[in-house]
């Protein structure tokens, strides 16, 4: 009969340090006239601009229901879109951070 053993690894108990936010979105922005009638005049962070912009695109429906991704531009986010009638999301955050100072 052959006994299997079992080691048993120790686990190290440091934990990680918990995540810094990055100091570079949290300083605030300065938004263009264009973006500012979307998102307001106020110097914000990158990351209120972004929850301000989707907040605005959900209140006024202006995702394709067939493809979430796809933003479909009003008058207003067609300023800041360039004159495109849809971006999608990930062009979207490009297009935005032309509109920022």
């Amino acid at each position: 009969m052959v006994k299997k053993t079992v080691k048993k690894i120790a686990k190290s108990s440091t934990k990680k340090p918990a995540r810094k936010p990055n100091a570079a979105f949290m300083k605030p922005v300065k938004p263009s006239p264009a973006l500012a009638e979307v998102v307001g005049s106020k110097p914000i962070p990158r990351t209120e601009v972004t929850k301000k912009l989707w907040a605005y695109i959900k209140k006024n429906k202006l995702q394709d229901p067939k493809n979430k991704r796809m933003i479909k531009a009003d008058a207003a986010l067609k300023l800041v879109f360039g004159g495109k009638s849809t971006v999608n999301m990930f062009e979207m955050t490009k297009l935005v951070s032309k509109h920022l100072e």
